[in-house]
This record gives C-alpha cells, structure tokens and sequence, in this order.
C-alpha cells in the first residue's frame, strides 16, 4: 500500500491513497482525514484502507485521479518526533580517514540524535537556503514511520512495529556541524528542515527487498542531472528494529516517530558512490589530498529515487531545486 498527502491549504494535508504505479491517487479522507490520523487509529484504518487500496490497483474506484507528485508534501508533513541515526558505520569511518578523527564510538552502540520534526518540506518544493557559505550538502537515507512502541520493547516488537517506509533527503549545512558538535548538546543550525519522497509505502510494498529490517534497495543520488551515488541499504550495521529498541529503552514511542537511518553508504563507495557530499569530499581528500566537488549552489537541482526489481519507483523521487531564501 502507498500512502500520500496532498497540499489543501493546511498544515497537515489530506491523505490519499497512491497506485502501486504512482500514476493515480484516491481520496482516503473518509477513512482517515490525514495520515497522523490514520497511524493514530491503525488497527481500524489499515484494512479499509488496504481494501481501497486494492480496489484502486484494480482499477475500480470511482472518483480517481491522476497523482501530482508536485502537488505533494511530505507524507507526513509534520511528526511528534524525528530521530536520525548514523547506522552506516562506513561513512563515519570515511570521515576519520580523511580528516584524522577520533571519534569516542562504543562499541555496539548506535548513534541517534534528536531533529527538527515540526516542518517537513515536499519532494518537489524549491529548498530555500540563506548562504551558499553554509556550505549546503544533501543526504540520502531512508526511514521508517512507526506505531506506538512501549518503552523496553525488544528489536523485534519494535520491528513488527514499522507501518511505513520512507526515502528522505536530510539536507546538512556543513559549515555549522563541527562548531556545534564541540557545543556538545546537538544541531540547529547545522540541520534545517528534511525533505520527504511523495509516497509513503507498508513494507511489504518492498517484497525481498524488505529484509532484516534493512531496505535493500540502490539509492540514486543524480546532481543536475549526472548520476553521482547508488549506495544501497543493505549495509546497515544495526536493523531499523534494533535502532527503534535503543531509542525505546527508557521511553515510550508514539505513533507517528520518524526515524531515519542516516546517510546511506556502502564500503565499495569509489564504485557505487555516495549519498552526500561530504563523504564524496572525504573520498577525494584519500585519493588527492584535497577535496574537489562543490557543496550545492543556488539554483542547483537534486533527484533522490530507489527503483524495484522491475525498475519502478517505490517512492516517487525527490526532485528539488536549491534557490536563494528571500529576506524576511
């Protein structure tokens, strides 16, 4: 099932149901008028909601229409919480070879920080930003949307817990990150609002794809058109439920936590890519002694989409251009 929210002129959209093509939507406002409201009221919502969801695959719905990815905003456009982790250990280990770091990493435990959860940005939306000195990076990743977990559930109810898949760009301005890693607290200024592919898929949307809690799907990273990464999911080195059972420990996870899985990366990265800029620079610090690509400049545009077997968009795609914020 694919799900998906329509701008209507409020905050929080209104939920449509998307065809497993992505070419036609169904209202789903009479089932649950957003998806909050449907993740809230789950076990009710998600056989009425499948069945439609069926019926529009199908072909027999009336009052379909075609879907707008451009008419889109993020899923769910604003959450309780949103959690992202690091759980691509490779990345981390690229930076601290490039730059000669010394990171204080316990072993075996994940990393996970706190972020902005109240302004999701759509796929299509421009992405304003203040100064090209920020130095704008994007970051591919996927996520997952949960259902309410009790706090010191095991990895596995944690997993059975997943009602959504996601693919996000968490956009970093890089020039804010070090400073305020040394403050010790976390990132405001580093991490700005998160944009989000237009729909939203149950996991057995993926098939084989959806393993081990893992998504094992080639994210395509493209740069004004030019292909620059497809690393895939698969190398996690914590599961989407392990990561959800180390937030949950000492607390309770309400039904609508987002939580991203951090940068993807792969260690064969010099062939397959990268997900973000950063580590496309480290990878040239190794190799040259210097960084030679770019962070993002006004007016660039980035495309993020994962494809299937069958070399079908799972998410529809992040298409989104990178334009100069006008003054307040």
């Amino acid at each position: 099932m694919k799900l998906a929210t329509l701008k209507n002129g409020s905050r929080d959209g209104r939920l449509v149901i998307v065809s497993r093509d992505l070419a036609r939507a169904v209202d789903a406002a009479g089932i649950a008028p957003t998806l909050q409201a449907a993740l809230d009221h789950w076990s009710r919502c998600e056989r009425e909601l499948r069945s439609l969801a069926d019926a529009l695959d199908a072909g027999n719905v009336p009052g379909a229409f075609a879907f707008d990815p451009a008419q889109a905003m993020a899923p769910l456009p604003r959450a309780h919480q949103f959690v992202d982790a690091s759980a691509f250990l490779n990345h981390g280990h690229i930076m601290e070879r490039a730059f000669n770091l010394t990171v204080k990493r316990p072993e075996g435990v994940p990393i996970l920080v706190q972020r902005q959860a109240d302004d999701f940005r759509g796929a299509c939306d421009d992405y304003p930003f203040p100064n090209e000195a920020d130095n704008c990076d994007y970051e591919g990743e996927f996520g997952v949307i949960v259902d309410d977990i009790a706090a010191g559930s095991p990895a596995a109810a944690c997993a059975q817990a997943i009602r959504l898949v996601v693919l996000l760009n968490d956009v970093s301005m890089r020039r804010f990150v070090i400073p305020e890693m040394q403050m010790g607290f976390g990132f405001i200024n580093a991490k700005p609002a998160t944009t989000f592919a237009p729909v939203a898929v149950t996991p057995d949307e993926l098939g084989d794809a959806w393993r081990d809690g893992r998504i094992r799907l080639d994210l395509r990273v493209i740069r004004n058109g030019e292909l620059v990464g497809r690393p895939n999911g698969a190398e996690m080195d914590w599961s989407f439920g392990e990561l959800l059972a180390h937030l949950a420990y000492n607390r309770d996870l309400r039904a609508g936590t987002v939580l991203g899985s951090g940068t993807v990366s792969n260690r064969r990265a010099e062939q397959v890519g990268s997900a973000c800029l950063a580590e496309v620079r480290a990878l040239e610090t190794i190799a040259k002694g210097q960084p030679a690509t770019p962070w993002l400049r006004f007016g660039e545009r980035m495309r993020f989409e994962a494809l299937d077997a069958q070399g079908r968009s799972v998410f529809g795609a992040i298409d989104q251009r990178f334009v100069a914020r006008e003054a307040a």
